[in-house]
């Protein structure tokens, strides 16, 4: 049954995948491929491993029961395989006594934690390519739209929204092919046993390994890893990386939103982004969602990098403490995914009212252009000097820079030229071509968002 707070903090795919019934499912399914694994490696008969995997659905077992028994043993795997035993003996008997055999909890718990980390992980890959899609087309159409910069929220000089958006996109971009890396190649199953030597299967506890890490496929690891934590803490900062990249683009949009700003708006249609007071107001509540979600990272990030200190063996609560932190953090990074392209699809972009914000400086944020071009005549120095007073005197009468500069420069430059020198649109430096190369790398795959002012 949804939360509360599901509609916002669960927004998109994710939470199906990682609910109870999810985890449970992870949990037999490592259960189902250890009967396989014993079966390839001729522990047991095929027929009686397909007995045990016939058992391993989770609609056969109750989520909140485990739950509850879990409290005795430490971990709900104890319950669950006292239940699974017993599904299995009504079948065949002969096959239940193999149920679980060379395991212990923990190599359960993270496997399926990893079976889970890699489906939610999936999903959220996904998003992330749509979204950086619509972003990459979104800058290719304002690769020359000019805006102002803006340096600790004050303008400076200007840029093109063509450039924010590629900002945005290339961030997204290389924190998902951080977090498909970490996927593809830094998960693995787990299987050590009692203390990880995997003495109860003797001398062929390697090959159950191999044959239930190619069962799942999922990589092999030289050893068990159940102090050494660094798959976890590696999982934790991708999905950290992904929230932050998407929290810094959420964080934007709401700023480029805000009524005195007024460069972007959301465009959610009737009843969204109303207010339950104010009649007027249009949030941006897909950036608020998103930034909502993945302002939450940083502190779960933190929990599981502290989870990785962990003693001798098998630790006594470390482990344990990741379970709510890691499926939070997944559900986390999949909403402010989910959330921000869910934005990027409403997302409008006004130029017209970023070229009136730009102008409404008077000209100021492109005294740095002046400057440059008088140089070579008076000396950087005097140059800086004679700009800087001009800026003084617009800012002191609220006079125009143009015409400040103008009077100021009499003889050597005209009134049309200054004017020229202060057009936004003349000073973007590299901004087109760093633009082309965010959207050249990721090509032009459809339209995801509309933009006309």
């Amino acid at each position: 049954m949804p939360g509360l707070f599901d509609g916002v903090l669960d927004h998109g795919p994710v939470g199906p995948l990682t609910d109870d019934t999810a985890w449970l499912q992870a949990l037999l399914d490592t259960e189902a491929a250890l009967a396989r694994a014993l079966a390839d490696t001729g522990w047991i008969t095929p027929d009686r491993a397909e007995a045990i995997a016939s058992a391993c659905t989770a609609d056969r077992y109750d989520p909140d029961a485990l739950g509850r028994a879990a409290a005795g043993g430490g971990n709900p795997v104890i319950p669950l395989v006292k239940e699974l035993t017993a599904a299995v003996r009504e079948t065949d008997p002969e096959a239940a006594r193999h149920v679980h055999q060379g395991a212990t909890s923990q190599d359960v718990m993270d496997t399926a934690a990893m079976l889970v980390a890699r489906r939610a992980g999936r999903a959220v890959l996904v998003d992330l390519a749509d979204l950086t899609a619509g972003l990459r087309d979104l800058a290719a159409r304002h690769r020359t739209t000019p805006m102002p910069g803006r340096t600790l929220l004050q303008q400076a000089l200007p840029t093109t929204f063509g450039a924010v958006a590629a900002g945005w996109a290339h961030g997204l971009s290389e924190a998902a092919d951080r977090l498909d890396t970490v996927l593809s190649t830094g998960l693995a199953v787990q299987l050590g046993g009692a203390v990880g030597t995997l003495a109860s299967l003797g001398s062929g506890g390697p090959a159950v390994t191999a044959a239930l890490a190619a069962r799942l496929d999922l990589p092999e690891p030289v050893l068990p890893w159940h102090t050494e934590r660094g798959r976890i803490a590696d999982l934790a900062a991708a999905l950290g990386r992904v929230c932050g990249a998407v929290g810094t683009s959420a964080q934007d949009i709401v700023l480029l939103a805000q009524t005195e700003v007024g460069e972007v708006t959301e465009e959610g249609g009737p009843g969204v982004g109303g207010s339950s007071t104010l009649p007027h107001k249009r949030n941006p509540v897909a950036a608020v969602g998103a930034l909502a979600s993945a302002r939450q990272a940083p502190g779960l990030v933190a929990t599981l990098l502290a989870a990785q200190i962990q003693e001798h063996q098998r630790a006594a609560g470390a482990w344990h403490s990741e379970w709510l932190p890691l499926t939070d953090l997944l559900r986390r990074t999949g909403s402010a995914v989910s959330w921000l392209r869910t934005g990027a699809t409403r997302l409008r972009v006004h130029p017209e009212r970023m070229r009136a914000n730009l102008d409404a400086t008077a000209g100021l944020a492109l005294s740095e252009r002046v400057t440059t071009d008088l140089a070579p005549e008076l000396g950087r120095l005097d140059a800086h000097r004679l700009v800087t007073a001009a800026c003084e005197e617009t800012a002191a009468t609220g006079r125009p820079l143009a015409e400040v500069l103008a009077e100021r420069l009499a003889g050597t430059r005209t009134r049309e030229r200054v004017e020229t020198l202060l057009d936004p649109a003349g000073y973007l430096g590299a901004a087109a071509e760093f633009t082309d190369r965010v959207t050249a790398a990721g090509g032009r795959r459809g339209r995801t968002s509309t933009d006309e002012g």
